[in-house]
């Protein structure tokens, strides 16, 4: 396995650009924010709710929704599966980035690896659920899944660490945050 977060974010961006995109806090939204995109919302302190709010997000404006997860995120607050999973028509992508650890506060392990993250989006409703571990596979899900009518979609991406250093930390408030996503998400007119 070499596909680092940083590829995963690169490639999932690359494949859904435009989409309203949720990051959960640390490395993920670090690496979206060194990205940049209007589109974008950062979860900055706010560890396992990602895709609550891109459910909320994807049910009232009907917009394909990317949700950019952790392991550690998603295990801290599996409920937000149980809200996506049971809306078969959902417009919503869930790419849970699983390297088995809390990369942001040191690396520990998450106890990931004897928890099966694609059984339980299946449990929850998921009838799409994806395993990859490889930039080109990652690209041809989120293709594939584009394409396909509304229905909440879940990607375990397997990754690493990466061997450089994070992008700097977020520091924009969570006002502005939220003021310059709103705007993006106003209906046009």
């Amino acid at each position: 396995m070499t596909l680092t977060k940083t590829a995963a974010v690169t490639v999932a961006l690359a494949q859904a650009p435009g989409l309203p995109t949720v990051f959960t806090t640390g490395y993920a939204a670090r690496i979206g924010a060194a990205a940049g995109g209007h589109n974008h919302f950062y979860m900055t302190g706010s560890m396992g709710l990602a895709l609550s709010l891109g459910t909320g997000i994807a049910m009232h404006s009907r917009r394909t929704t990317l949700v950019v997860d952790g392991d550690g995120s998603l295990l801290m607050n599996p409920v937000g599966l149980v809200m996506a999973g049971a809306r078969p028509d959902l417009p919503l992508i869930h790419l849970v980035l699983d390297d088995g650890a809390y990369a942001s506060t040191g690396g520990q392990r998450s106890p990931g690896d004897s928890v099966d993250l694609p059984g339980w989006a299946r449990a929850c409703g998921f009838s799409r659920v994806h395993t990859v571990g490889s930039e080109e596979a990652l690209a041809a899900v989120l293709r594939e899944e584009l394409r396909n009518p509304p229905a909440p979609v879940f990607v375990q991406c397997r990754v690493t660490s990466d061997t450089t250093a994070p992008p700097p930390r977020v520091t924009d408030d969570l006002e502005g945050i939220t003021a310059r996503f709103s705007e993006f998400l106003a209906p046009q007119v």
